[in-house]
C-alpha cells in the first residue's frame, strides 16, 4: 500500500509543479514585449486561420469521401434489399412447392389406400373362388372315393360269397340279363 502511495505521489508531483501559474519572470517578459498579460486572442486568431486553411484544403476531399461512402452504403443497402427480396421470393416459391408436394403426397396416400382396398377385395374374391374350387374338387374326390369304396366292397362281397360254380347261366339267361341292362 505504501509503495502505491509513493508511486502515485511521484507521478503527480511533476504535474503539480508544471501547472503552477508562472506569474514570475516569463509573465512579466511577455507583458513587456506585447503589452498584454495573456496570449488568448492571438491564439484564437491563429486557430481560426488554421481551421480555415484546413477547411479550404480538406473540405472537398472530406465531402467527396463521405459522399462516396454514403453512396457506397446506399448501393450496398439496395443490393442487400434486392437479395432479401429475391430470398423472400425464393422462400415463397419453395413454400408453394412444399405445399404442392404435401398435396401430392396426400393424394398418393389416398390413391394407395384405395388401391390397397381394391387389391384386398380382388384377393378376397380370388381366395373365395379358389376355396369354392377346392371345395368342389374335395367333394368330387369324396364322391369318387365313395364310389370306389362301394365298388371294392361289392367286388369283395361278390368275390367272397359268390363263385362261378354258384351261378349257372345258360345263354338265354345271359341274353335276358344283358337286355335288361341295356334297356
Amino acid at each position: 500500500m505504501k509503495k502505491k502511495l509513493l508511486l502515485v505521489s511521484l507521478l503527480v508531483l511533476p504535474a503539480v509543479l508544471l501547472a503552477s501559474s508562472g506569474h514570475g519572470e516569463e509573465a512579466s517578459r511577455y507583458f513587456a514585449q506585447t503589452g498584454r498579460e495573456t496570449d488568448f486572442w492571438p491564439r484564437v486568431i491563429n486557430f481560426t486561420i488554421f481551421a480555415a486553411l484546413l477547411w479550404y484544403l480538406l473540405a472537398n476531399p472530406i465531402k467527396s469521401f463521405f459522399k462516396e461512402r454514403s453512396e457506397g452504403i446506399k448501393s450496398k443497402l439496395t443490393e442487400i434489399e434486392e437479395k432479401l427480396k429475391a430470398a423472400r421470393e425464393e422462400q415463397q416459391e419453395a413454400q408453394a412447392r412444399l405445399d404442392e408436394s404435401l398435396k401430392r403426397a396426400e393424394q398418393i396416400v389416398e390413391d394407395a389406400k384405395k388401391e390397397a382396398v381394391i387389391l384386398a377385395e380382388k384377393i378376397a374374391q380370388a381366395n373365395v373362388q379358389e376355396l369354392e374350387a377346392l371345395e368342389k374338387q374335395y367333394n368330387e374326390k369324396i364322391e369318387l372315393e365313395e364310389r370306389k369304396a362301394t365298388r371294392e366292397a361289392i367286388d369283395e362281397v361278390l368275390s367272397e360269397n359268390i363263385t362261378t360254380d354258384d351261378i349257372l347261366l345258360d345263354s338265354s339267361k345271359v341274353v335276358d340279363i344283358i337286355s335288361r341292362k341295356v334297356a
